[in-house]
């Protein structure tokens, strides 16, 4: 078991550094010069205001996703 959580944090933090990575090399050259990433920022400002016109659902799940990936 404790293995398999290793091994999921692992991926957690290499997703991550992925979308890290994507966000700035989207921002210094721009998403049209970057087709194997694909339109990060774009996607996660398209994420933020469906969030944001759900209220307090949009709210409650942004809590459990931010929760999800401080563990």
């Amino acid at each position: 078991m404790d293995k398999m959580k290793k091994t999921i944090g692992a991926m957690t933090d290499l997703g991550i550094a992925l979308l890290t990575f994507g966000i700035i090399a989207s921002l210094l050259v721009g998403p049209a010069n970057l087709s194997f990433v694909g339109n990060v920022v774009g996607n996660i400002t398209d994420l933020v205001a469906a969030l944001g016109s759900n209220g307090l659902v949009g709210l409650i799940t942004l809590m459990i996703v931010l929760n999800l990936v401080d563990r």
